[in-house]
């Protein structure tokens, strides 16, 4: 079996909380992340929206654009607004020969603000979440019609977050819709991360190797404290350096068959945890995991040819 690793940015400049960013340029971070065998990178807010300005930045740093986020609006925003804000982003990632747009929910979200407890996320009744994952799925097949599938990614913080919520999406939603199964962000609302890969392992398209710190997650009062604060606190981390036994995790994934990208994506403060390093421990843990699971790693970046 086949399978590649890449890196998110967002280790060296985070989205949400800019005090958590390295001042490190694109060209810098691509060097860093492939200097430690990544050989893919998920998009961030330093990515040109020109393919013809990022091709050259990826094909010099011998790097593969392997994903990037889109911040949906379905559960209360229409098909068509959310048709018109994808398509530059489809017509992006079909240019540079991404494999998918990873769809993160954030209509009603309390992910992005510091201020809302983890605990006010929003919830969907049952109607509603049917309604929603059916909404979702008619997006999915339109992108995928248009050339660039979706991946969805259920979210701390969002109306897709704990391992119910998963199960009740998945059950209403269809084949139109593929999963990115993210281990930290399951782990984080409590979920079993190997239940949740015998249930969905069918559509899962797309995989995010997050690591947690359990003592930071256990330590939460969450119903005073938002998400934000938990990243702030290092939640999050690499495979190597957190509380999951990813050698669990990837046989997981082996024993289903997965092929495809595992991404690391692992938001802290990088002066206390510098991207680099931390790469260089997510690689190494990964490559350990995935031969003992019978992986082989692609070592090519960027396409040749």
């Amino acid at each position: 079996m086949k399978a590649k690793l890449g890196m998110s940015p967002i280790a060296w400049w985070n989205d949400d909380l800019a005090e958590l960013s390295d001042d490190v340029s694109l060209e810098e971070c691509l060097r860093q992340s492939r200097s430690a065998g990544f050989t893919g990178m998920e998009m961030g807010r330093r990515f040109p929206s020109d393919p013809a300005v990022m091709l050259p930045i990826l094909r010099a740093a011998d790097v593969t654009l392997c994903g990037g986020w889109f911040s949906g609006t379905l559960v209360n925003e229409d098909l068509a607004a959310n048709k018109h804000r994808i398509q530059p982003m489809i017509d992006l990632f079909k240019a540079v020969g991404a494999p998918c747009i990873v769809y993160g929910e954030v209509g009603r979200s309390i992910q992005g603000d510091r201020s809302r407890p983890l605990a006010s996320k929003p919830k969907l009744g049952d109607d509603e979440m049917k309604a929603y994952a059916q909404k979702v799925t008619a997006f999915g097949e339109w992108c995928a019609d248009a050339g660039m599938p979706l991946s969805y990614h259920h979210h701390m913080g969002a109306v897709v977050e704990t391992e119910a919520e998963l199960d009740a999406f998945m059950r209403h939603s269809g084949a139109g819709i593929p999963l990115l199964l993210d281990a930290g962000h399951l782990a984080f609302a409590g979920g079993d991360v190997l239940r949740a890969i015998d249930a969905h392992h069918a559509r899962i398209s797309h995989v995010h190797v997050k690591d947690i710190r359990r003592k930071v997650i256990d330590g939460l009062d969450r119903s005073t404290q938002s998400f934000l604060d938990a990243v702030a606190l290092g939640a999050f981390t690499v495979p190597g350096d957190g509380s999951l036994d990813f050698g669990a995790i990837v046989e997981r994934f082996a024993r289903y068959g997965y092929e495809g990208w595992f991404v690391v994506e692992a938001e802290q403060d990088p002066k206390l945890n510098p991207p680099l390093k931390m790469a260089q421990v997510g690689y190494k843990e990964l490559i350990r995991v995935m031969t003992a699971a019978g992986y082989t790693v692609e070592t090519q970046g960027f396409p040749k040819g």
